[in-house]
């Protein structure tokens, strides 16, 4: 990828043969000791490492030079440690002399005010003209996992043993190590990036790197704001190419949740709504909270789930068991169904008082018979109906615990079909050890377990069902003027020239022309002000409808220019002929400022605000897409017809979406908003009965 969204090489980077530390101490607690140790001691890195520290001769045995200049070759990586009033300084040293990445730790820059966000954005600009790319500042730094080198000031760095095929990426350093400490529970990691003020390398790169990286098969990410939407969606369009789920924990879903994401990073938060519709297109799995971000992400990790997902419960306890059956309905996840053979075989190896059908309930006959697990869990588990295995474990017995734990560690080792064991006991008992040691990063709960299992169900299905999109925001480009849209009648004018069906209408300039056009119309009649600055016509009593007779339209368009006059010029009134019965939608456009044009297609009227009823893509549309948005509403069945209602035309309402998408996208530049509310689905197609455009 080319141009200002590039994605950069970052191999070097992560994996550099040579790195020099620049701040380099031995001050006991310092931010250059504790660099200095985790490269030197803590890191198995072979490569060669430089020291720059003006003040020593040497630390910890290494020699140290008085400044980059002096420094005999120019190293990969250096890693920026000293305060932030000399950082500047030291990037245009290692520019020059033709370092290709900077780490820089140093806080004191976008976070703080006006000032560290000036310094932060000469500090992007070095970037930018010079060509060498900066990570951070305000990061903990860059923790390779998996070839176990830290280039960081973490004191937790040495603690990090456990690896696995997760990476992470995140804005923010302690939710960032809170996700690395997963490992404790199983879920271990390749590598962390935390970029903290992302002046330059932003979480998109590291996605990206990520997806080229065959050591990592699970992206997990961290956000707390978004600056460029294009990166982004190349990056997880880069995952999704790779095959590679993302899972992503967006904060700043409240105004709360805004501010204080703004004073931690300066980074733009975004829309709620819009990040959610963004991931859902490109497959994201989006959580909730940090222990689901890890859960999602190990059981991603573990298997590729299927397009149709069958879960077995399985456990000694049947209150646990029951439960979790009942949780996995609740879901709206489907309990398998075994085979006869798996049933019969199961029967012959338990006890008689034991359930064998799903959920399988061994009871607390396996703890004065142990080998009942051993028979019987690998049966379910080669079950062909069964695609995920649930093993509730409510309560920690000691040494028992640790024998089951034994049992479900071998059993998987036999198996693909994952078990996902959930430890639900406040005792952390040698069991857990067991299962943590052996990779299962068990859910401290069964609803957190259940929830893990949907997120995974529905990552199955999206591989299954859908590709990623090629976003407008990559390309905007107008290839047709826009004609005049400053009104009602220019935007339906505009539309039906397009093909969509507005209702017939005629402008109004005096009431005697509003009393022809009635004549000429006929029927029930609505009328409306036409006013460029009149977005908003029924809120000042600019709209009247059910209006019948030539007189009672002269009437009318003197009733409805006397209201409006006040709020803004007037340049008639639209008369239209009211439109048959039908469904009222909504179907939108607006311009985000961070991923580009959106479209939107929901309830409409008064409901869209009521109920919030509304899907949201990408432009440009497909029809699967289309015709996913509408299946998607909780509306949908207004659509099928309700009580003798007719059935409303669907095909036409996504026919209408995709003219919408081949409108704007022939005039993405000159749109900032496009509004058709409302929309009446008849039962034979559909009539656009409002329409604004913003550009």
């Amino acid at each position: 990828m080319s141009g200002p969204h590039a994605l950069p090489d970052l191999s070097r980077l992560v994996r550099p043969e040579s790195v020099v530390i620049v701040g380099a101490s031995d001050k006991p607690g310092g931010l250059g000791t504790r660099t200095v140790h985790n490269l030197l001691r803590a890191s198995d890195f072979d490569g060669r490492t430089f020291l720059v520290n003006p003040r020593r001769d040497e630390i910890d045995g290494h020699p140290c030079h008085p400044d980059i200049e002096s420094l005999p070759i120019a190293p990969d990586v250096a890693v920026i440690a000293i305060p932030a009033p000399g950082v500047l300084d030291a990037l245009e040293r290692c520019a020059a002399k033709g370092i290709a990445f900077a780490i820089v730790l140093t806080s004191g820059f976008g976070e703080v005010g006006d000032e560290g966000r000036a310094q932060q954005e000469r500090m992007r600009r070095i970037a930018a003209d010079t060509g060498m790319r900066i990570y951070g500042p305000n990061c903990p730094g860059l923790t390779n996992l998996a070839d176990r080198i830290g280039m960081t000031f973490s004191p937790a760095f040495a603690d990090d043993k456990r690896t696995g095929p997760i990476g992470i990426a995140t804005q923010g350093g302690g939710l960032g190590r809170n996700l690395v400490q997963a490992a404790e529970r199983g879920a271990g990691a390749a590598l962390w990036a935390s970029l903290g003020n992302a002046a330059d390398l932003d979480v998109a790169d590291f996605v990206h790197h990520m997806a080229g990286d065959d050591g990592i098969t699970v992206i997990a990410t961290l956000l707390e704001g978004v600056r460029d939407g294009a990166r982004l969606m190349a990056a997880f369009g880069a995952a999704a190419e790779a095959g590679k789920p993302v899972v992503a924990l967006k904060v700043g879903r409240s105004e709360y949740g805004v501010r204080a994401i703004q004073s931690h990073t300066a980074a733009l938060a975004g829309s709620a709504a819009v990040n959610s519709a963004v991931f859902a297109q490109y497959g994201v799995v989006e959580v909730d909270d940090t222990d689901e971000l890890m859960d999602v992400a190990w059981l991603l990790a573990r298997a590729a789930p299927p397009p149709r997902t069958r879960v077995a419960v399985f456990g000694g306890s049947g209150g646990a068991a029951a439960m979790a059956a009942d949780m996995v309905g609740a879901a709206g996840l489907e309990l398998a169904v075994f085979e006869p053979a798996t049933t019969a075989a199961l029967r012959e190896a338990l006890p008689d008082f034991a359930a064998v059908g799903n959920p399988v309930d061994i009871t607390a006959a396996s703890i004065s018979e142990p080998g009942l697990m051993d028979r019987t869990l690998g049966l379910v588990a080669a079950d062909p109906n069964v695609d995920l295995v649930l093993l509730p474990i409510p309560l920690d017995y000691g040494a028992h615990s640790a024998r089951g734990s034994e049992v479900m560690a071998a059993v998987q080792k036999q198996t693909a079909t994952p078990l996902l064991p959930v430890w639900m006991s406040d005792r952390r008992g040698p069991g857990f050890q067991v299962l943590a040691d052996a990779g299962f990063c068990s859910p401290r709960s069964l609803d957190k377990a259940v929830l893990a299992v949907r997120r995974w169900a529905d990552h199955g299905r999206w591989r299954a069902e859908s590709r990623a999109p090629e976003p407008l925001l990559l390309a905007p480009s107008t290839t047709e003027p826009l004609p005049p849209v400053r009104t009602e009648p220019e935007a339906k004018a505009w539309l039906a020239g397009a093909g969509i069906a507005v209702p017939e209408g005629k402008v109004a300039a005096t009431a005697d022309e509003a009393r022809t056009a009635a004549r000429e119309l006929g029927g029930r009649l609505v009328l409306k002000v036409v006013s460029p600055d009149l977005p908003h016509k029924s809120d000042i009593g600019g709209v009247l409808v059910g209006v019948e007779g030539p007189d009672a339209a002269a009437a009318a368009w003197e009733q409805i220019v006397a209201a409006a006059s006040p709020h803004g010029s007037v340049e008639g009134v639209l008369v239209e002929r009211m439109a048959p019965d039908g469904v009222e939608m909504l179907v939108g456009v607006h311009r985000d400022p961070v991923y580009g044009h959106l479209i939107t297609v929901g309830l409409g009227g008064v409901h869209v605000e009521l109920f919030g009823d509304v899907q949201r893509r990408l432009l440009p549309l497909d029809p699967q897409t289309a015709r996913e948005m509408v299946d998607g509403l909780r509306s949908r069945p207004l659509l099928d017809g309700l009580r003798g209602a007719p059935p409303h035309d669907v095909d036409a309402l996504v026919d209408l979406l995709l003219a919408v998408s081949d409108l704007v996208t022939k005039h993405a530049a000159d749109i900032g908003e496009l509004d058709l509310n409302p929309v009446r689905v008849l039962p034979s197609g559909v009539i656009v009965l409002d329409a604004l455009v913003v550009p």
